[in-house]
């Protein structure tokens, strides 16, 4: 049986490989830079959704390929949903980790609620059909990085019912309980069923 291949718009291959692994043998991914797509997609939407659809379906009407691409956003509560579709560019567009988590926990500081919902968004074209997938991670934002693992936020996000950050976590554990995780396996439920 031929492998079928999802095009995943992304150009980081470390994400690629993630869900290759979860996807298993019956799927082949591709990132843009595999299917000759060098380009950075401006992320102009205003919401997660949107973003992920700008991305999914510049693809789609180019290609016309099954495709697939993600947004994900941090959610803070005491800031009314900040930073949101802007996590990755919070503290400026160089995108720097550092710099976001360093203006939120200042931006924090005078809050007691720390509560915030971390938010994956994929949108699916899959042979002539669109979807939506979304997976929420709850938690709280501490004031100290901590944790080696992960990217982003994640030094600072303690999901709840737990005591360690993202960043302190196995990816194995990471992934069963993160947002992007619960998004995917929603989506690889959708093609393998």
């Amino acid at each position: 049986m031929k492998k079928k291949e999802i095009v995943f718009a992304t150009h980081n291959a470390h994400k690629a490989k993630e869900i290759q692994n979860l996807l298993g043998d019956a799927f082949v991914i591709k990132t843009l830079s595999d299917v000759g797509i060098h380009e950075d997609i401006p992320e102009t939407g205003e919401t997660l959704e949107q973003n992920a659809l700008i991305k999914s379906s510049y693809v789609y009407n180019l290609l016309g390929c099954n495709v697939f691409s993600d947004d994900t956003g941090l959610e803070v509560h005491a800031l009314k949903g900040e930073p949101g579709v802007y996590s990755a560019r919070y503290a400026g567009h160089k995108k720097n980790d550092k710099d976001n988590m360093s203006l939120l926990i200042q931006n924090l500081s005078n809050h007691t609620d720390k509560s915030a919902q971390f938010k994956t968004v994929i949108s699916l074209f899959w042979e002539d059909q669109h979807v939506y997938f979304k997976g929420i991670a709850k938690g709280v934002i501490i004031d100290q990085l901590r944790g080696e693992f992960g990217f982003g936020y994640d030094p600072i996000f303690i999901p709840n019912g737990y005591d360690q950050t993202f960043a302190e976590m196995e990816s194995q554990q990471k992934n069963a309980l993160s947002h992007r995780g619960k998004a995917i396996q929603q989506m690889i439920e959708f093609l393998l069923s």
